[in-house]
């Protein structure tokens, strides 16, 4: 069976069947003839498992591991309910604190947000729950990665070029060398600022800042 016909199917898209793929959740067999993917029928009824249980919100890990048997389907099901559980809680608590605040009739530009967060932070403390804005609220990384990538590969395609011509009109070793070594560095203090920047966004924005 072919990914198109399991995307019908099963009723998620091409990029999810990879993604699960990548995760190693999902194994198809490949076509020793031409090494392509054959899924089979269960294939489709992992992918529709695995469907269900991620409309619930369960984990990739927890799928994982409930996969492996190392987890029992209704310990993961308990953790999820717990989860939920603590997210309704959070839930709540944020909608409560708007119903109590949007009485006020405040104004944007005369907004205290000090004296709410103070507010929250109380909450916090407590017990309560709301949203990470140093963790989720951040760049992500995929425009670095991709900037980096095509970066490094138009250094590698000019170098290489200029290092062939150089090749074909018999220019000494030495003085390629000298030609060489210039877009190594390049390449490597590319991937270094690459490297450092990933860092800092996935360590958030606002947390790396606090370093400086």
């Amino acid at each position: 069976m072919k990914i198109n016909q399991v995307e019908e199917l099963v009723g998620i898209t091409k990029k999810n069947i990879r993604f699960y793929e990548d995760q190693g959740l999902l194994s198809p067999e490949r076509n020793p003839e031409n090494g392509y993917r054959e899924y089979s029928l269960k294939d489709v009824n992992e992918l529709m498992k695995i469907k269900f249980l991620r409309k619930l919100s369960i984990p990739l890990e927890d799928i994982r591991q409930v996969q492996k048997g190392n987890k029992p389907l209704s310990i993961c099901f308990e953790d999820q309910s717990a989860r939920l559980s603590e997210e309704i809680k959070a839930l709540n608590t944020a909608h409560d604190l708007c119903e109590s605040i949007k009485n006020e009739n405040l104004d944007y530009s005369t907004l205290n947000a000090t004296d709410y967060l103070e507010r929250i932070q109380k909450l916090e403390e407590g017990g309560q729950i709301f949203m990470d804005v140093s963790n989720i609220d951040v760049k992500n990384k995929k425009g670095a990665l991709i900037a980096a990538v095509i970066f490094c590969l138009i250094i590698v395609l000019f170098f290489g070029l200029a290092i062939v011509g150089m090749i074909s009109d018999g220019v000494p070793s030495p003085m390629l060398l000298f030609f060489i070594i210039p877009g190594v560095a390049l390449v490597i203090g590319c991937l270094a600022a690459l490297h450092q920047r990933l860092k800092e966004i996935k360590g958030g924005e606002e947390n790396e800042a606090r370093k400086y």
